[in-house]
């Protein structure tokens, strides 16, 4: 028995929380439903964006009427709040205590940095819809670990192939301090400053601090050729609108990885006019996976979807493709960890398969937003795989 699972044991009983079952009884639901542990924001700056990924996750079972290998699917969600400290008892709750066959997040890259090292240890198979912590796929890797979004690291460096192109050669950056914030910032500058680009300053806000007006101050007074910037959510939204009452727009490119404008397009509004992003997804990407995926989500929510839909989507299609290879066996592991890393479909976003670390290869899009779309103006990086340093597994 592993040490951390052994220390929830331990405290759970001690407060009478739960009753062992019998191994008989785990061999009987082996066969029965598949319980899928949802470990996502549904509050803070973070809340919409674990909504988009759970209501993806949703449909695409119910897409394949309720059950996936046979069988039938059950969710159990928690809020982690975006919040670290509580991501070690929210995991072992869980994983120990709800004793799910699948765990599924996150958002935070501090949250999911502790439940991965969880997850890895317990050997729960674990899809992560969003977190770009680097160490997820690199020296944290694992073979029950699969990630259907990013590296921080990977997108920024797609961003400053992108800005390199478009003649930008000196940049600031401002971001928040926490793990993806470094890490974007980490491989922009690792990537921009190879191809010649200088980063003249870092600006870096704590999280989730959405008091941006120093930072504004600093960039009008320095008057870069570019700004690259990391927020998401709520921050993003605000970040955008006051840039753009500081008359930034016009004078001072904003640009950053696309999770600067998705989610945030209607809020923003004009004021996002003109913010060049690079992500791998892009409003009306032209392939019929996307046509067809944003159809169906729209139909059952009455939106567009976004990327942390789609990643959410892949998610579920990945472990369909796992479940598939073992008749919907999840005892056996190795088959089913093996069929997943070697998945390869035709997602919304464009080809998708796995680097060697179970982190996704895949185009990175350059995209401008404009009256509420994030439009694709090219290719930024076409099946691009982050390094995966350090992965041994």
């Amino acid at each position: 028995m592993s040490s951390t699972r052994r220390e929830f044991l331990s405290t759970a009983l001690a407060a009478g929380a739960f009753t062992l079952a019998a191994p008989s009884l785990r061999n009987v639901r082996a066969a029965g439903p598949l319980k899928v542990g949802l470990l996502l924001p549904a509050s803070g700056t973070f809340a919409p964006l674990g909504e988009a990924i759970t209501r993806a996750a949703k449909l695409y079972v119910a897409s394949k009427g309720g059950s996936l290998a046979g069988r039938p699917v059950t969710f159990v969600s928690l809020d982690d709040e975006s919040a670290p400290p509580k991501a070690t008892e929210l995991t072992n709750k869980l994983v120990f205590g709800e004793n799910v066959d699948v765990l599924m997040g996150t958002v935070h890259s501090g949250v999911a940095a502790a439940m991965v090292k969880i997850a890895r240890e317990a050997g729960v198979t674990t899809l992560v819809p969003n977190a770009g912590a680097d160490a997820i796929t690199r020296a944290m890797c694992a073979p029950n670990i699969f990630r259907t979004s990013f590296a921080n690291g990977q997108i920024g460096a797609a961003t400053a192939k992108a800005m390199l192109a478009a003649g930008v050669k000196e940049a600031m950056t401002c971001t928040w301090r926490y793990a993806a914030g470094e890490e974007m910032v980490g491989g922009f500058k690792e990537t921009f400053e190879a191809g010649g680009g200088k980063v003249t300053k870092d600006i870096a806000l704590p999280f989730p601090d959405v008091e941006f007006q120093s930072a504004l101050a600093e960039i009008a007074a320095a008057k870069p050729q570019a700004v690259y910037s990391f927020f998401a959510g709520g921050g993003a939204a605000k970040f955008i609108k006051d840039y753009a009452a500081a008359g930034l727009s016009g004078a001072v490119p904003l640009w950053g990885p696309g999770f600067l404008t998705d989610g945030v397009e209607q809020a923003v509004g004009a004021a996002g006019n003109g913010i060049r992003t690079v992500l791998h997804y892009a409003d009306g990407l032209d392939n019929p996976e996307n046509k067809a995926f944003s159809a169906t989500f729209k139909a059952a929510h009455g939106i567009d979807p976004d990327v942390y839909a789609v990643q959410g989507w892949d998610a579920m299609q990945v472990l369909d493709i796992g479940l598939a290879a073992v008749s919907g066996d999840t005892a056996k592991k190795d088959a089913m960890h093996a069929a997943m890393a070697a998945a390869k479909f035709a997602s919304p976003r464009g080809p998708f398969e796995f680097s060697a670390s179970r982190n996704p290869k895949q185009n990175f899009y350059a995209r401008e937003l404009k009256d509420g779309k994030n439009r694709m103006t090219g290719i930024a990086a076409a099946s691009f795989a982050d390094s995966g340093k350090g992965c041994r597994a």
